[in-house]
């Protein structure tokens, strides 16, 4: 296979210039993209998009290898399809270092108007929206389903690991799951509302990036995090400890030219004969969710 060379721009969406301490896939996102086009760049390398968690590294990819990052998205876009009002948008002020992102500030900024966006959205739910909602989740609910509920039961939980949470939901016993299901079914479709408005917005900066002949380069991190909705819901192709669900064994490399130490990354280890069984269905399916978008 031969490719023509082309030249492009590594940036993360975090790294864009907003109002809100982050970055998103707003109007920066599109102004870089012109950007790209008018300097004559073909690609554009964005990173991992998916949820972070505690070091907010887009390679930690925590709760979900296919969720997308909430934060990414733009609430001026949100405003614009009116599920928020622009004179309540308030800029994240203080004391912030223009060049970093403050993860504990912004989050909680964000939120607010994300939950509030999610209120006006099923409460202004047009019989168009609703189909196209409806339509996302059921093409996507080969994990957004588990993903949703792991992140509603995560809340639930104060954020403590999967394997501590009631016994029987660690287990996925299936009344267990029924039942938290329906305790928490506000939870979950905010949850499925973010993920929709994510991938929403995303699809239509990447097709305004195609139009102007910049394609999307993007890379797949090997490993995903023990709390998280894929090693929760997938125990059986992890190497866990049968009995506590800890990793039996962590990923890391040895020492190397980049560290004389080596690294421990802490990730669980996959299980590649279970994996063989299955016809590796769950890495096809997270090429194939990747490559859609």
């Amino acid at each position: 296979m031969t490719f023509q060379r082309a030249s492009g721009i590594l940036l993360h969406p975090t790294c864009l210039p907003s109002q809100y301490g982050i970055g998103d896939l707003g109007k920066s996102a599109y102004e870089f993209v012109d950007f790209l086009a008018r300097s004559g760049q073909k690609l554009w390398q964005v990173l991992p998009l998916g949820p972070t968690g505690y070091e907010h590294s887009p390679y930690t990819m925590n709760f979900s290898a296919f969720a997308g990052n909430p934060l990414l998205i733009s609430l001026d876009s949100l405003a614009e399809e009116g599920l928020l009002n622009s004179d309540e948008l308030k800029p994240l002020n203080g004391d912030i270092e223009p060049d970093r992102v403050n993860f504990d500030r912004v989050i909680p900024h964000k939120t607010q108007f994300l939950q509030l966006a999610y209120q006006r959205f099923q409460k202004s739910l047009t019989n168009q929206q609703n189909s196209e909602f409806e339509q996302f989740c059921q093409e996507q609910n080969n994990w957004l389903d588990d993903y949703v509920l792991f992140m509603a039961l995560l809340e639930a939980n104060s954020g403590k690991d999967w394997n501590q949470w009631e016994k029987a939901i660690a287990r996925r016993e299936p009344d267990a799951l029924k039942a938290a299901s329906e305790a928490l079914q506000d939870s979950i479709n905010y949850h499925k509302f973010l993920q929709f408005k994510f991938f929403e917005q995303w699809k239509q900066l990447r097709a305004y990036a195609n139009g102007k002949n910049i394609k999307i380069v993007g890379d797949v991190s090997i490993y995903v995090c023990h709390n998280s909705s894929d090693v929760w819901a997938n125990p059986e192709i992890f190497k866990l400890d049968p009995e506590t669900f800890e990793p039996a064994f962590i990923a890391g490399v040895p020492p190397d030219y980049f560290s004389a130490t080596g690294q421990l990354w802490g990730n669980p280890v996959y299980d590649w004969e279970k994996l063989e069984t299955t016809d590796f269905a769950w890495w096809i399916d997270r090429f194939k969710a990747t490559l859609q978008y």
